[in-house]
C-alpha cells in the first residue's frame, strides 16, 4: 500500500463510479486484515502506529467508495471539480421548483399514506439521478455537470432525510 494512493488506487479498483459494493467491502476486510496493528506487535509501537493510521485511512476510503454521494463527490474532486456545496448552491430552476414542490406537499402531508407517497417519488427521483450521474462521470466523463448533480442530490438527501423524520413521526 502507497500512503499517496487516491482511494480508488488504495482499493485496487477501476476510477469510476460504478462499482460493486460485495467487491468493496471484501477489499475493505482485506485490507484491514493486511494493516491491522496486531500485526505489527513484534515491530513495536511505531510500527502499530503506523498501521493503526493505515487502518483509519482504509475506513475512511471504504466509507467514502461505498457511499455513491460520497464516491461521486470524490470522483470531481479528483478531476478538478470540486463540489464546493458549502458556497455554491445554485441549481437549475427546474430543480428548485421541484424541491418547493416537495416541500409544499411533505408540509401539507396530514397521512402517512400521503408521506410514504412523497418517500416513494423522492426515492425514484434519487434512484433516476444516481443513473445519471453514472452517465456523466463513467461516459461522459463530464465531471464538472457531474458536480452539479452531486449538488442536486445533497440537496434531495436531506429531504429524504426530512421526509423519513415526518414518517417516523406519524408511525408513532
Amino acid at each position: 500500500m502507497k500512503l499517496d494512493s487516491d482511494d480508488f488506487e488504495l482499493f485496487g479498483v477501476p476510477r469510476q463510479f460504478e462499482q460493486d459494493a460485495a467487491a468493496l467491502d471484501a477489499r475493505w476486510r482485506t485490507l484491514l486484515a493486511e494493516a491491522h496493528p496486531d500485526r505489527f506487535v513484534s515491530d513495536g509501537a511505531q510500527a502499530q502506529r503506523l498501521a493503526m493510521q493505515w487502518s483509519v485511512r482504509i475506513n475512511e476510503a471504504h466509507r467514502r467508495l461505498r457511499n455513491p454521494l460520497s464516491r461521486a463527490a470524490y470522483l470531481c474532486e479528483l478531476h478538478g471539480a470540486p463540489i464546493h456545496a458549502e458556497d455554491n448552491t445554485a441549481m437549475p430552476s427546474a430543480f428548485l421548483m421541484q424541491q418547493m414542490a416537495w416541500r409544499e406537499s411533505l408540509d401539507e402531508a396530514s397521512t402517512l399514506s400521503e408521506v410514504e407517497a412523497l418517500a416513494s417519488a423522492v426515492t425514484a427521483h434519487r434512484h433516476h439521478a444516481l443513473g445519471e450521474l453514472r452517465v456523466l462521470l463513467d461516459d461522459q466523463h463530464d465531471h464538472a455537470a457531474a458536480a452539479q448533480q452531486v449538488r442536486a442530490l445533497m440537496f434531495v438527501e436531506r429531504f429524504a432525510s426530512d421526509v423519513d423524520q415526518r414518517l417516523e413521526a406519524l408511525e408513532q
